[in-house]
């Protein structure tokens, strides 16, 4: 019985083994990656059903915050952009630091997702006077310096530093100012859920002495409205931050900005209400483009790109740089 079973696959395989191959080159090509990505025209993440607040008012129009598409760097999709408009070869080396993993911008992103989610929140309820009280700063290893001695990993919540409370940079030089090169600094951090202590060599750079990390700080909060904000795994990186702000600020006051409009926009925002520049606002804007919004929203600083690409592409949309949360309200209410 198995001499048959293996005479018949031999057989098979003999007629066909030319289809066979193809078939295993083709996948190989595929599932083969190579140390770049594609970057290509996004769309946009619509936010009415994705932030939700209590007793929330009305809205008549759409907001959306506006992604870049990331394909994979295998060799097919590679070749395909070297044909199809818009898509264009990043080296991963060009996306991250020097001294970094993949691992750590992934988390890195993540932490700017959750800044922004903070931020956000913060700005819109500031703005549309509803009460809102930050109970706690909460500090997070954003960056390790390829010239850093330290067991901290990105990612890491620091608890304390020589005993002393971290919530931002600023705490954590003024702990740096005191030490001496060779010094060392004792964390208590937060890793995986579990308290480890972890420590930093102070070095001497051209900017002063260093302990080799940075720091982004997220917020805790008492909301006097409760809000929800659904954010997938896959989503990360702080650019939906100032129209996550104009969405929950939407919600919270009684009239409605869009009028009606399809707004899609992107930017990232402090609790204070700036607007911040982003990456890939060309191919944002085509994304926006292609979902047929009425106004596209972005940071001044890329605005004048933004232009040029409708000009060059002779698109019929709205593109509007602000600098503040409070000048995209403006613009939309006037």
């Amino acid at each position: 019985m198995f001499t048959k079973i293996y005479d018949g696959v031999k057989k098979f395989i003999k007629e066909n083994y030319i289809f066979i191959l193809i078939i295993v080159i083709v996948n190989a090509l595929f599932y083969i990656e190579l140390p770049y990505v594609v970057e290509s025209p996004g769309g946009s993440i619509i936010l009415n059903d994705r932030i939700k607040v209590e007793n929330g008012y009305e809205i008549e129009g759409q907001m959306g915050m506006a992604y870049v598409s990331v394909i994979r760097g295998s060799i097919p999709f590679l070749l395909a952009s070297y044909i199809i408009p818009d898509w264009d070869i990043v080296a991963k080396d060009d996306m991250k630091y020097e001294n970094e993993t993949m691992d750590d911008l992934y988390e890195r992103d993540r932490l700017y997702l959750q800044e922004a989610i903070g931020n956000a929140t913060i700005a819109a309820f500031n703005k549309a006077n509803v009460e809102l009280t930050i109970t706690k700063e909460v500090a997070n290893i954003s960056y390790i310096d390829k010239d850093a001695d330290t067991t901290l990993k990105v990612g890491d919540t620091i608890i304390s530093a020589d005993g002393k409370d971290i919530t931002s940079i600023s705490d954590l030089r003024e702990i740096v100012t005191n030490k001496s090169v060779g010094e060392t600094i004792y964390f208590k951090v937060l890793r995986d859920d579990k308290e480890r202590e972890e420590k930093a060599v102070i070095y001497e750079t051209e900017d002063g002495l260093k302990a080799g990390v940075s720091i982004i700080t997220t917020y805790e909060y008492d909301l006097s409205k409760e809000v929800e904000i659904e954010a997938k795994s896959s989503e990360s990186g702080p650019s939906g931050g100032m129209m996550m702000a104009l969405m929950i600020y939407n919600n919270l006051v009684k009239e409605d900005i869009t009028k009606g409009r399809y707004i899609i926009g992107t930017g990232t925002i402090d609790k204070d209400g700036n607007v911040g520049a982003i990456g890939g606002v060309k191919y944002k804007l085509i994304g926006a483009h292609k979902k047929k919004a009425d106004i596209f929203l972005c940071p001044k600083e890329n605005l004048e790109e933004a232009l040029a690409v409708k000009e060059d592409k002779g698109y019929d949309i709205e593109v509007v740089g602000v600098d503040t949360l409070d000048e995209a309200i403006a613009y939309l209410t006037k």
